[in-house]
């Protein structure tokens, strides 16, 4: 295990260290990783289907031979201009779906939870990777370092202010600047639909217990926050890339090994 320094609000070092977690020293699965993201993503998916009877609810009957027209269903009653009416038979106009969505289909993909379990702790390790790290787009250069822990006076802070100053003095203005200057407009009918903008994720920010920051860094782009206890492998692996740029507090580190977390 390994001894990181911890630093203040001002990103000065503190006297303080704090040995690393076992969590950190898994093996990186990046495959593992990826199944777990993907199994959380399945989970929002929406049901959709059609009605059973949609395209049914006729008195449609096919002529037959002998009439010089097709055989497909046509409107009792309605002569040859029915066809346009068609009942059962798929690929004709006003007709059924030939194999149409059912809401009964199961689009949750399932994982087993200690599968689940090791593609957490094998993207906390991937987090502490510096390579990982830039590979995934995060600029880190004036990061002290790789893994940041910060002292817990960060998760007291009420301000959107404070934390951005906090953030700054610790490095990560860089990084804010990259996902603030990367929103963009979706393209295609996504814009339309209650998810207009693109947001490239920033900093996550795992703490012990929420005393406020929350509501001071919901505000700042690509920023994420959640207490350690909540860590999954979507946040920690958005969009199933690994090495996502973590700010961790000593409470979320002690709380790490002392509940053993994730094992």
């Amino acid at each position: 295990m390994v001894n990181v320094k911890t630093y203040s609000l001002k990103g000065k070092a503190t006297k303080e260290s704090v040995k690393l977690p076992a969590q950190f020293d898994t093996p990186y699965r990046p495959d593992v990783i990826k199944r777990a993201v993907l199994a959380l993503q399945s989970r929002r998916y929406q049901p959709q289907g059609v009605d059973e009877l949609a395209g049914k609810r006729n008195t449609a009957q096919s002529w037959q031979t002998g009439h010089g027209r097709s055989r497909v269903p046509r409107i009792k009653g309605s002569g040859t201009g029915a066809a346009n009416k068609a009942g059962f038979a798929p690929g004709t106009v006003g007709g059924r779906v030939a194999h149409p969505p059912e809401s009964r289909k199961v689009l949750i993909e399932r994982i087993n939870s200690k599968e689940n379990r090791l593609a957490i702790r094998s993207a906390i390790a991937a987090s502490a990777n510096p390579q990982h790290v830039k590979s995934r787009g995060h600029k880190i250069d004036n990061v002290p370092e790789i893994p940041l822990v910060v002292d817990d006076k960060l998760e007291s802070l009420t301000t959107t202010k404070d934390a951005f100053e906090a953030l700054v003095f610790l490095g990560l203005s860089d990084d804010l600047d990259r996902a603030r200057d990367g929103r963009s407009i979706r393209a295609g009918k996504g814009k339309m639909r209650g998810r207009k903008m693109k947001t490239p994720k920033s900093a996550l920010i795992v703490v012990g217990a929420d005393l406020g920051i929350a509501k001071a860094v919901r505000n700042l782009p690509g920023v994420d926050i959640v207490e350690v206890h909540g860590l999954n492998a979507e946040l920690l692996a958005p969009g199933t890339h690994s090495g996502r740029l973590v700010v961790w507090t000593k409470s979320a580190i002690d709380r790490l090994e002392k509940e053993n977390l994730f094992a």
